[in-house]
């Protein structure tokens, strides 16, 4: 089995962790705020002083890919891609969104088989960037800019339940009223629950170009958005 070097800066929350034959080996986060220039390279120096010290070949590198702030992206991507370089090792990019389900789905917390799942990161106001993802986190609906009122997400509530975590859910959920709608909390994007996502990655040889992989910021986002939603 692969071991993977995981990065998570996609929000207010920095997080290393390293994984091998399936499981979190090495962990390290940090809840305080927006510290990633600080707390991402001592958090990673560590990690790389566990592999070695217990001569564990790195594999590859996982870094989150976004949507997220610019700056923490920014840090985790081009740490990343730095160890790839260094260490000769493959890079993985993983979507945010669906990290924020991972937890979700190991812990079972949801039990109806037809559910929808709709992880969201904050963009103020009542602007998220959201998904509409099954429980086999295939796409329902990709990745846009949803200024959330009672009908954004009706068609889907209608039909299914669907359950509303991430960053931007709680604030949603005081304009979402309809029975199927579910509020799971304090759900974040953590790097221990990157490795079910970067190990399907890995062994299906889906890498990405260190030289040429750019994140999925949210301002680049926010520049393609409708007038009207700005």
């Amino acid at each position: 089995m692969a071991c993977i070097l995981h990065i998570e800066t996609s929000t207010d929350v920095c997080s290393v962790a390293v994984s091998q034959d399936g499981a979190c080996i090495f962990n390290e986060e940090d809840h305080s705020g927006p510290n990633h220039a600080v707390k991402s390279g001592v958090f990673i120096d560590e990690a790389l002083s566990f592999i070695d010290s217990h001569l564990i070949p790195l594999d590859a590198v996982a870094v989150s890919q976004g949507p997220g702030s610019y700056t923490g992206l920014r840090i985790g991507t081009s740490t990343a891609k730095g160890i790839c370089y260094g260490r000769n090792v493959k890079l993985i990019s993983i979507p945010t969104l669906q990290l924020l389900c991972v937890p979700i789905l190991l812990r079972e917390t949801i039990a109806e088989e037809e559910a929808l799942l709709c992880p969201m990161i904050d963009a103020r106001r009542m602007e998220v960037y959201a998904q509409v993802l099954d429980r086999s986190l295939h796409e329902v609906r990709p990745v846009q800019a949803d200024v959330v009122d009672g009908d954004t997400y009706k068609p889907y509530l209608d039909q299914h339940p669907v359950y509303f975590f991430g960053n931007g859910a709680a604030k949603c959920m005081e304009t979402i009223h309809h029975p199927n709608a579910h509020l799971i909390e304090d759900i974040e994007p953590l790097a221990k629950w990157m490795f079910p996502l970067a190990e399907k990655q890995y062994f299906n040889g889906q890498f990405e170009d260190v030289a040429y992989f750019t994140p999925f910021y949210l301002k680049d986002f926010v520049a393609k958005m409708p007038k009207k939603l700005l």
